[in-house]
């Protein structure tokens, strides 16, 4: 088979979430496939992380603006490299795809809720909102084949737009393999140098997504403040210090500033040491369709507070203190538990170690080789080819 896959944002320098899942997807077919080509397809960048191979072919494809690079340039390459199939990884896909289609879409938020207007969301999610609004209910009906993240969301997204239970498959997401256990004391201190981190801290991994309920975290660490001083700091990572300050205000506690550590960006493959050195790791949010730095805290051997909404519980199972996330001082209760009881505490790493061990990025690229081959039958692959010799 000759497969096109679509990783647009793979070479930019800030990658999030479905980022690191595609390039998680391409770099274990990498290892697994050595029998079909690939053809990946990413906008010029400056994070060149992925290189050729003896069948795989990174091709930097220059096309404009998302939608015009995505609607317009990308079916013209999978056209012109003569694929058998596309899979598209972030959650968007051409209308009118040259090739049978596979489409991963990670959640439906934005179809759920007024996410055109909804406080809370910048003008770029709004906008990005907007174009996903108007493809998904399209490609949808075009794809061959519908890939999602877990039960929840395959449940969700089958009722929503009445998808076919043949259509639509859930395949769990991965962790990575350099989420782990740290001993090494000197490299986390170097790390901890490198970003000026505090001593003691929770980790919370928070944006200005309303989903992320950051503002209930907030609420949840100043009453924690209150209670217990200041004798562990909050850690945020890329968040915008102007939006904090509105949410501090909005809390009514503008002081909290002083005791919450940004870090700004933090590269992924220093992700782990950060995990490692927090006492406990944040995830109460309103709504996830997997939740993978659950599983990333876990293997870091850090107990997890999480939801007990949407995929959370599914994901986390017993192997996290589950809150509802609507109550704030729910969350400082399980802070406040988590610290004070030791067995507690070990039982969730203990826990957490065992379920992130159920996960695995091969496991899921295997799912993907699977579906493409069921997809592609050889036959229809066999004839492609001979009609193509015959005019070479």
């Amino acid at each position: 088979m000759r497969i096109a896959i679509e990783g647009q944002r793979l070479f930019r320098t800030k990658k999030h979430g479905m980022d690191f899942v595609a390039l998680e997807l391409i770099k274990n077919l990498m290892k697994i496939d050595k029998e079909n080509e690939y053809f990946v397809f990413v906008a010029p960048d400056q994070d060149k992380c992925l290189q050729d191979t003896e069948n795989f072919k990174i091709i930097e494809l220059d096309g404009g603006f998302y939608p015009v690079w995505e609607q317009v340039s990308l079916p013209k390459a999978v056209k012109k490299y003569k694929c058998d199939i596309l899979q598209c990884t972030s959650n968007t896909a051409p209308i009118y795809s040259p090739v049978p289609l596979v489409v991963i879409l990670h959640d439906i938020i934005y179809m759920e809720s007024i996410a055109l207007f909804r406080k809370g969301y910048s003008l770029y999610q709004k906008v990005g909102n907007m174009y996903r609004r108007f493809v998904v209910p399209r490609i949808l009906k075009k794809a061959s084949k519908v890939i999602t993240v877990s039960k929840f969301e395959r449940q969700r997204i089958k009722d929503f737009f009445k998808i076919d239970d043949n259509k639509i498959v859930a395949i769990y997401n991965g962790v990575g393999t350099h989420f782990k256990k740290i001993n090494d004391k000197d490299y986390l201190e170097s790390i901890r140098a490198k970003y000026q981190l505090p001593e003691k801290y929770f980790f919370f991994l928070g944006n200005t997504d309303p989903k992320k309920n950051t503002i209930g975290v907030l609420k949840a660490y100043s009453d924690y403040v209150r209670e217990k001083g200041n004798k562990v700091k909050l850690l945020m990572l890329d968040y915008d210090e102007i939006e904090l300050l509105k949410l501090l205000n909005q809390i009514g506690d503008p002081n909290l500033r002083k005791e919450i550590f940004l870090a700004g960006y933090v590269v992924n493959s220093d992700l782990p040491a950060i995990y490692n050195m927090a006492d406990l790791f944040l995830y109460p949010s309103m709504r996830e369709s997997f939740g993978i730095p659950m599983l990333e805290a876990m293997a870091c051997g850090i107990p997890v507070i999480t939801s007990n909404t949407s995929s959370m519980p599914e994901v986390a199972g017993d192997a996290a203190k589950i809150i509802n996330p609507s109550f704030p001082k729910e969350i400082t209760a399980a802070i406040l538990e988590l610290q004070s009881n030791d067995s507690l505490r070990e039982h969730y790493i203990k826990l957490g170690l065992e379920k992130a061990t159920q996960f695995s990025w091969k496991a899921m690229a295997e799912e993907n080789l699977r579906l493409y081959k069921d997809l592609v039958k050889p036959s229809n692959v066999e004839e492609k080819y001979n009609t193509r010799m015959m005019f070479v």
